[in-house]
């Protein structure tokens, strides 16, 4: 199973914050956004992934988190020279994906809750198909929505819907079995000119291949696309983190109980970090792991 995050587009919505940077390097609380979905990748064992960004902003994440292997994993990186859709993740990365599976995930997605990493290790343990998660939410005129019939199972999906069939929102989270890179390559370009996902999750159900993993009240979702919701996951985290004092999308922290990294580099980037508090925190969690 390969990993994508798509960080790419201009974050309009977020200006003039994103006039010079990425909107996924915006902080949320006390990390860049892309640590929130980078993390839901790894949970889920995901140990090689794709970064789709912008050419201006391909640097800054290059200088954020490397080729991955100070959390033993691999990262590359492909630049998005358009928004032309997020189906087109699959044809920049059809050869890093190669002939594997292939987890989507967007850069301004916040997921929290261990629900979602069960339903996301539950969907990448299907061999074939593809797998989306919904969510029910309120305007969900706003989404990509789906349509489940009596017994559970998808009967239609719709682009931002006017009159939405059902309030179950499509997140910016997909499973797709390889058969996806050859799906993106002969869909047509939408009204809008994109390569529109729903269109891949389209064939996908008439073809019998669509499963539907719904994310309960234990799961939060966040789009944190505009300003308000960019300081509602701010806080949320903040709250969350000063209650619990367990840090959310800690990706040392992440690779460290999936065996990938051992004490000596939990130490090294902890001391790296030690005037922060996500610093202090690594270097707790191995003092309590060692003794």
């Amino acid at each position: 199973m390969k990993g994508i995050i798509l960080a790419g587009g201009h974050g309009s919505r977020l200006a003039p914050m994103t006039t010079s940077t990425s909107k996924q390097l915006l902080p949320v609380y006390d990390k860049p956004m892309i640590y929130y979905p980078m993390s839901v990748l790894m949970r889920a064992g995901i140990k090689e992934i794709l970064i789709i960004t912008t050419v201006e902003d391909q640097t800054r994440f290059i200088n954020l988190l490397g080729d991955g292997g100070d959390l033993g994993v691999r990262f590359e990186y492909a630049v998005q020279r358009e928004p032309r859709g997020l189906a087109e993740a699959f044809i920049l990365g059809r050869n890093f994906i190669g002939n594997d599976a292939v987890t989507l995930i967007l850069g301004d997605n916040l997921f929290y809750g261990d629900g979602l990493s069960l339903a996301l290790k539950s969907a990448i343990s299907k061999p074939e198909g593809a797998s989306i998660f919904s969510y029910y939410v309120e305007n969900a005129e706003r989404y990509g929505v789906v349509n489940l019939d009596e017994n559970g199972r998808p009967c239609s999906i719709e682009e931002k819907p006017v009159c939405p069939k059902s309030n179950l929102a499509v997140t910016g989270l997909y499973v797709y079995d390889n058969d996806v890179v050859h799906m993106a390559l002969d869909i047509n370009p939408s009204k809008r000119n994109e390569l529109e996902i729903t269109d891949i999750n389209r064939l996908y159900l008439e073809r019998g291949d669509l499963r539907v993993e719904q994310l309960g009240r234990e799961v939060i979702w966040l789009d944190t696309g505009t300003p308000d919701a960019l300081l509602e996951a701010g806080e949320l985290v903040r709250s969350l983190q000063h209650r619990q004092g367990l840090q959310i999308a800690c990706l040392e922290e992440v690779s460290y109980r999936n065996g990938w990294i051992d004490d000596a580099k939990m130490s090294e980037i902890g001391n790296r970090l030690n005037s922060t508090e996500y610093g202090q925190y690594i270097l707790k969690l191995l003092n309590s792991e060692e003794s």
